[in-house]
């Protein structure tokens, strides 16, 4: 995947001598990272499913110096950069730096494409459907899914068209919430175009909500059919099934790092993007693994990381083995011993 190299000045410091700093050099192969996300992700199933989610978003990571193609993004009201993330899951696909001067799905198509390749070259039959919020409805995307026989659901800023297509589900849904004195809502679909950016119709589902004494309109564009999934549960068990990847980028961001791209360079930063990436994927496999019978089976990487990972201990090493004497009243000892079991297990299957 990657190679490090060190080069240290072999001289003793002394007078009439110049002692060289000692510094690191990391080369690596782009694709070979990339590729190896996937494929870790397809190694760990035994069996091919028949349908998978692919989750995409873009997410904020803030910059505090001049780093190499820093923007301020007005959304976020801050210097950053505009990293893609691809899930499936809780598993981690692609991890992609970006300038923030940019659209949220740039680069997607291409991030896609490959990964949609490496799986159905395992996984030929494989049904596969992207999922994201409205900032990837683009016709570029929609239109690679509908030429390459992939799915979609995404979700579709309203405006004053879309909203005067459920005019009489919004009046309907208000007085049912003012008859119960809930929040109320209907579901409607419709084929939909925009005016000049789409090639073509798209069905819309369309959640008519009245809450709080306000109509909150959400729509979705997909290319399920209506014997894929009724209106109501596409919007509510596919698409909304989409928030917990946020939870898995929050872990990737907040327990492990991945927004520390302090480094000058962008390609630097990258690099350091991938490092906290493959924690979370070793983690996730940690979880998967090992801690499928403890109480940390849906734990989160900053809970594994404080519990057990960053615990003190006394290491001891011979020439034979090293070991390793935990406190007596450490709390998980029963959790860690059934972990450390799992996994010897699993290296002598």
């Amino acid at each position: 995947m990657c190679t490090a190299g060190r080069q240290v000045d072999t001289q003793p410091a002394g007078a009439g001598r110049h002692r060289t700093d000692r510094y690191h050099r990391i080369g690596w192969d782009a694709a070979n990272i990339e590729a190896l996300f996937v494929e870790l992700f397809i190694e760990a199933h035994q069996e091919p499913p028949k349908r998978i989610i692919l989750d995409l978003d873009a997410t904020d990571d803030p910059l505090h110096g001049h780093q190499e193609g820093r923007f301020f993004h007005g959304y976020y009201d801050c210097y950053c950069y505009l990293p893609l993330y691809i899930f499936c899951g809780p598993h981690l696909l692609a991890a992609k730096q970006r300038c923030a001067n940019i659209d949220g799905a740039a680069g997607a198509v291409e991030e896609v494409a490959r990964i949609v390749a490496q799986i159905r070259a395992r996984w030929p039959a494989v049904r596969m459907i992207l999922r994201a919020d409205s900032g990837f409805a683009r016709e570029a995307l929609m239109c690679w899914c509908e030429l390459n026989g992939v799915d979609f659901v995404f979700g579709l800023a309203k405006n004053q068209r879309l909203i005067g297509e459920i005019v009489a589900e919004i009046a309907a849904a208000e007085a049912d919430s003012k008859a119960s004195g809930q929040p109320a809502r209907r579901f409607r679909e419709f084929l939909w175009s925009t005016r000049d950016s789409w090639s073509r119709q798209r069905r819309v589902i369309a959640k008519a909500e009245w809450t709080a004494g306000a109509a909150n309109p959400r729509f979705v564009v997909t290319s399920l059919s209506a014997e894929d999934a009724a209106p109501q549960p596409l919007y509510e068990e596919i698409y909304c099934a989409r928030g917990d990847m946020e939870n898995r980028i929050k872990e990737c961001q907040l327990d492990l790092f991945a927004d520390r791209t302090s480094a000058a360079t962008m390609r630097a930063n990258q690099l350091r993007l991938w490092f906290a990436s493959m924690a979370y994927v070793l983690l996730c496999a940690l979880r998967r693994l090992a801690l499928q019978h403890t109480q940390f089976a849906k734990a989160t990487c900053g809970t594994i990381r404080l519990k057990l990972l960053k615990i003190g201990a006394l290491v001891r090493t011979s020439v034979r083995r090293i070991t390793f004497a935990m406190a007596s009243t450490y709390p998980y000892q029963r959790d860690f011993a059934i972990a450390h079991s799992q996994l010897t297990n699993a290296a002598a299957r």
